[in-house]
């Protein structure tokens, strides 16, 4: 099968999925059941597609395919960041309960994080993009510290509200937020489009890459700092859901059996969102909101994780 009729089949299990999760048991109050399905469904899709897409970038520039974006410690700093603020000003001040309010500086700080770090590591020459991940994996380890520090200080019922943000959730998604993600997103996608031409090429390492005419380095720091930005966005809009980059990427490249970054993009960006329509499909019809999607997404992409650490280079 091509892949192009590849890109058909999942988009067509896209649309079956998304419409089952807004019409079953839709009821007589339709009007009020509706649009909040409506909503969460959006949310889905915009999570899952930045989340395809910066991890398919992400990897294609470090060339590994067990490596993610949350590497660099974003996912950590976004953590630390609720924890500062419930510790300092209390889950009843406005930075905390407005939602508004924490999505601006959440994403502003994650930015500025990335933006510092991808400045200062590309500053001296001759630093490769592992030592970018090692930086950013000490970082990572080093905020993570630092937000259980303070969670055993803080109040125990302030803390289940931190507990609360560790996991990701679509329920409750604030229209506005929505709109500022979608609005933020489809700029950096604009931005970014004329980058994503270079994937192919960059796919075949930094050595061939500039033999073949590339300016390595900026395309590099530009795609890091879209991955940086819409990671910030996906992680401030709806929580961490660490492995579903690496579990949606690597089944990409099984599925559609090419290198060419348009058909594995798009295919990633619809495996993860037939991931997690069927994944918010069965928490509430199976297990009846008794589990969150990112426990599940995370369990499958863990045992995922470690399949492919065994499987070892054959991998890729």
């Amino acid at each position: 099968m091509s892949s192009s009729k590849k890109l058909i089949v999942l988009g067509i299990i896209s649309i079956i999925l998304v419409l089952l999760f807004l019409f079953i048991d839709l009821g007589s109050n339709w009007d009020y059941v509706l649009p909040r399905r409506a909503k969460k469904v959006l949310a889905i899709i915009l999570t899952g597609s930045v989340i395809a897409f910066s991890t398919m970038v992400f990897q294609t520039i470090t060339n590994n395919r067990i490596l993610t974006p949350s590497l660099i410690g974003l996912d950590s700093l976004y953590m630390l960041i609720q924890t500062l603020i419930i510790f300092v000003f209390g889950s009843t001040s406005l930075t905390a309960a407005d939602k508004n309010i924490n999505f601006m500086i959440s994403v502003v700080l994650m930015i500025l994080f990335a933006s510092i770090l991808f400045k200062l590591l590309f500053k001296r020459e001759g630093q490769n993009i592992y030592f970018l991940l090692l930086v950013g994996l000490i970082f990572g380890t080093f905020f993570e510290s630092i937000s259980s520090f303070m969670q055993v200080l803080i109040d125990p019922n302030e803390f289940l509200i931190v507990q609360d943000r560790m996991f990701a959730s679509f329920n409750n998604v604030n229209t506005d937020l929505l709109i500022i993600a979608f609005i933020t997103v489809l700029f950096v996608a604009m931005y970014s489009y004329k980058f994503t031409k270079y994937l192919d090429v960059l796919s075949l390492g930094k050595e061939q890459a500039v033999n073949l005419g590339i300016d390595y380095d900026y395309v590099v720091q530009r795609l890091l700092i879209v991955v940086a930005i819409l990671v910030a966005i996906s992680t401030a809009l709806v929580g961490p859901i660490i492995f579903l980059g690496l579990l949606v990427a690597n089944v990409a490249h099984e599925f559609m059996k090419t290198h060419q970054h348009n058909y594995l993009i798009l295919g990633s960006i619809l495996i993860s969102i037939i991931a997690l329509v069927g994944g918010q499909l069965i928490v509430e019809r199976v297990f009846t909101f008794a589990t969150t999607l990112s426990v599940i997404i995370n369990f499958i992409g863990g045992v995922y994780f470690i399949y492919l650490l065994l499987k070892g280079s054959k991998a890729w």
